[in-house]
């Protein structure tokens, strides 16, 4: 069963946007609003508010959404728009289920020929995700910071048909967090749960690597479906 939250105000509180890259950046700023809960899932993305509001026409707003469409975060339904989209467990699953096969591809193809500097950059990452934790960010910019370590996992490959694919559901993952409201209680959790599979990429064994993102995606798969079943009982 699906989460459903009040639609959306009919002031969003969006400042106005200049001319350059109106698209994406109209479509950025729409997922950051779905992302953090400023448009409920369920809500109508209105286009005639949201292009008010960013001083844009209604045609960029409605390419926008065309994008967010293809990145899993609205909906279109025939004769009445977009809307924001109402997850399930189901599609959580099959959500963490496309991340483990793409990820495990990945780690595998940067230990046989990942490109220079690969190991570098996400060791850096988990270096960024400690800083995070340490400094108690917000949810948002640490859900950002885990999913950046994959997706220089997967830019890593050198394989861009698995960072095209990853960017794909980055939003869509980012948003089923932040739905529960939260991943681990100790944010530290986070960053040390990707340590495993830097070590395992680092000392080239790709069976290890796929064990620890196995581990490490699916705990996450179920903590998220158990916090979401939860917050489903709770809203009937």
């Amino acid at each position: 069963m699906a989460i459903r939250m009040a639609n959306s105000p009919r002031s969003t509180g969006f400042e106005p946007l200049d001319r350059e890259g109106l698209v994406q950046r109209v479509a950025t700023r729409l997922s950051k609003a779905i992302v953090t809960g400023q448009l409920a899932p369920g809500a109508r993305l209105s286009e005639s508010v949201v292009a008010r509001e960013l001083g844009v026409s209604r045609a960029p707003v409605r390419e926008a959404a065309r994008l967010l469409e293809n990145s899993g975060l609205v909906t279109y339904r025939a004769n009445r728009g977009f809307f924001v989209r109402e997850t399930s467990v189901e599609a959580l699953n099959d959500l963490y289920e496309l991340r483990l096969v793409i990820e495990t591809a990945a780690a595998r193809r940067v230990i046989r020929d990942g490109l220079d500097g690969t190991i570098d950059r996400l060791a850096a990452q988990i270096a960024v995700l400690h800083r995070v934790a340490e400094d108690e960010a917000d949810m948002l910019t640490q859900v950002e910071a885990d999913m950046e370590f994959h997706r220089l996992l997967c830019a890593g490959s050198g394989n861009p048909k698995f960072l095209h694919v990853f960017e794909q559901i980055a939003a869509e993952t980012e948003f089923s967090i932040m739905v529960i409201g939260r991943l681990y209680d100790d944010a530290r959790k986070i960053a040390e749960t990707h340590e495993p599979i830097l070590d395992a990429i680092r000392r080239g064994d790709p069976e290890a690597a796929e064990a620890a993102l196995r581990l490490h995606i699916g705990e996450a798969q179920e903590l998220v479906t158990r916090q979401f079943r939860d917050l489903d009982r709770n809203a009937d």
